[in-house]
Order: structure tokens, then C-alpha cells, then sequence
């Protein structure tokens, strides 16, 4: 086994935990300085006195890269076993650590394993805010429920270190990404609850709530620019046909076609697929039964909404589009682009 621990501007309570895990006699400890810098050089040579090995990134390039360098070193190590990835900073304690690498023992089929805080007691507000509003948004995108979706204590076989590797993401919203690739890939995601520690009400986090949300939150937000996009198209289309036509059915149908057309075109090449297009015959089939589905959705809806509650058609439309956006992302990151 190897216990990862991607670090910046760490203190003693690094050193603490490698005693600490060394006395459990694990393994391997593979620390990554993230560009801490000269100040910060005799914490990691300590460390490295006390047998770990140290990887170096000049500048701070980011937690996500700081693991991906660690995985790829472990994978070029060529051993077999685990990997356990944990913070630098006594958020993990060592039972704990230890506790993941014991489940992981206990896993029949390759999958990811958490190490899932309860956030029960005094914690920090950031915190347990964050933690709920990423938990909501990964089961309303999935419809998985993960309950601790922010944890760094995080254990895998060493057989999906190459998979690891390819997962988009260089800061914190890579540990997200990999909690949503794993749920497409078909891994099994295992919580173990452990102890919740905040030192200091957490002020040894580097996390920045704005920045670091938005990269987490990016792939929704992506998505909900382009639906929004899409809607407009759409609005603009059934009305113009409607106005001249005056045939529901007709301005639904035209208008939800060219609107699709966009839509499946920006999903594929930027939203859902990290930037590397997935292939039109694998997911230009499934996307557009979603669009037949959908647009059966739409119809009923704005037919019942405009006719049987007699709103005015825009009141309709926009209930109709609120009703199945949620649907629609599900159903594209879990079917189509999968």
C-alpha cells in the first residue's frame, strides 16, 4: 500500500501524521510539495529523513495535478496493491486512513473509496455549506447520493491509477470530476465515515470559495449556458413559426430540432466530455432519442400548461423548460456521452 499526501505550505502536523501512520506500518508515503517554496524546504526534507519519498512541483500547480503526479510515480513504481490519498493538514487521522486501506482489502470489484465526515458538532460554516450544496448538485446530476463529495481521504486499487491520470481537472474540482467519472464509468463508490477534524475552524485550508466553487460547480454551469442558449433559439423559432403558421405542433417540432442541433453540437465537443468530443455514431443516436422523448415532454407539457391551465405561452414555455432541465442534464451525462 502507498499513502498519497499532495501538500501546500504544510506545517509540523505533517510530520505528526507520517510518525503517526508509520507506526501503523502501512506502506509507502509519497508526499507531493505543490510549490510550497524555499520556506517550506526543511518540513519536506524532514519528511524525507523520516524515510517518505518527496516529489516536487516548482510552482503551485494545483491539487488535482499534485495527485496526478503521485499516481503517475506510484504507477511507475510498477507495485501492486492500494493507494490512499489523504490531506497534509491532521484533517485525516491515521485509524481513519487506516480504515480505508482495510475496506479497500474487503472490495471484490475495482471502485473508489471515501472517507466520509459526518459534520456533526461544531464546524465551519464554509464548510458544511459547501459540503451540502456539492452533495445536492452530484445527486441531482446523477441521481447517485454521495454523502461527503469534498473528502481528500480517498483509497483506490492500484488497476485504476491509469484511469485516474486521464480525468480532466488540475485544482479541487478535479477530486469532483473523478466522482463523476467514476459514477459514468460504472465504479463502485464506497463511504466509510470517519472522525470529523477542523483545526483552528480550518484556516489551514487553501480552498477560495469563489474560484474553487465555480471550477467544481463548471460543468453544470456549462451546461445551463448551454440549455440556456438552446432555449433561446427555441423561444425565438416557436414563435416566429407559431406567428406565422399558427401551428403549435409545427413551431414545437421545428423549433425544438434546430434548438437540438445546437445543443448536441456544444454538449458533445465542451460540456460533457472534458473537452475531447466523444464520437457522433456512438452518442448522436442516444441523443437524439432523448430528443424524441423530450420533445413528447415538451409538447404534453406546453399543451397542458397553454390549453387545459390556459396560461399565456410564454408562462407555458418557461414552466415546460424549468420542468424538464434537470431531466435532460441526468439523462445526457448518464446515457448519452457516457
Amino acid at each position: 500500500m502507498t499513502v498519497l499526501i499532495p501538500a501546500y505550505e504544510p506545517d509540523v502536523r505533517l510530520l505528526n501524521l507520517i510518525l503517526q501512520l508509520q507506526t501503523f506500518g502501512l506502506g509507502s508515503i509519497v508526499i507531493v510539495d505543490d510549490g510550497s517554496g524555499p520556506a517550506y524546504r526543511g518540513i519536506f526534507e524532514t519528511a524525507e529523513a523520516y524515510g517518505c519519498t518527496v516529489l516536487t512541483h516548482i510552482v503551485n500547480l494545483g491539487k488535482g495535478q499534485a495527485l496526478k503526479t503521485g499516481f503517475q510515480h506510484i504507477q511507475e513504481s510498477n507495485t501492486t496493491g492500494y493507494v490512499v490519498c489523504a490531506d497534509s493538514d491532521g484533517q485525516h487521522l491515521p485509524h481513519d486512513i487506516k480504515r480505508i486501506f482495510d475496506v479497500l482489502q474487503e472490495q471484490r470489484t475495482p471502485g473508489i473509496v471515501l472517507g466520509s465526515r459526518q459534520f456533526s458538532g461544531r464546524i465551519p460554516l464554509r464548510s458544511r455549506f459547501g459540503n451540502t450544496v456539492t452533495r445536492s448538485v452530484f445527486a441531482l446530476t446523477t441521481g447517485t447520493k454521495v454523502y461527503d463529495t469534498q473528502t481528500g481521504l480517498r483509497g483506490f486499487p492500484y488497476s485504476m491509477l491509469g484511469w485516474l491520470l486521464q480525468i480532466p481537472g488540475e485544482r479541487f474540482e478535479y477530486e469532483m470530476n473523478m466522482l463523476l467519472a467514476a459514477h459514468q464509468e460504472g465504479y463502485v463508490i464506497t463511504e466509510e465515515y470517519i472522525d470529523t477534524v477542523y483545526l483552528d475552524h480550518n484556516r489551514s485550508s487553501h480552498f477560495r470559495p469563489l474560484v474553487d466553487s465555480l471550477r467544481i460547480y463548471l460543468p453544470i454551469l456549462k451546461f445551463s449556458t448551454s440549455s440556456v442558449v438552446s432555449a433561446l433559439i427555441d423561444f425565438a423559432l416557436l414563435f416566429i413559426i407559431q406567428y406565422f403558421t399558427h401551428h403549435l405542433f409545427l413551431a414545437v417540432v421545428t423549433a425544438r430540432l434546430c434548438s437540438s442541433i445546437f445543443n448536441y453540437t456544444v454538449n458533445r465537443k465542451y460540456v460533457f466530455t472534458g473537452g475531447q468530443p466523444s464520437k457522433v455514431r456512438q452518442s448522436f443516436p442516444k441523443y437524439f432519442a432523448l430528443v424524441i422523448l423530450v420533445l413528447l415532454l415538451n409538447y404534453g407539457l406546453l399543451y397542458f400548461y397553454n390549453e387545459t391551465l390556459i396560461l399565456p405561452l410564454i408562462a407555458a414555455k418557461l414552466l415546460t423548460e424549468a420542468s424538464i432541465f434537470l431531466f435532460s442534464y441526468w439523462a445526457q451525462r448518464r446515457f448519452v456521452y457516457s
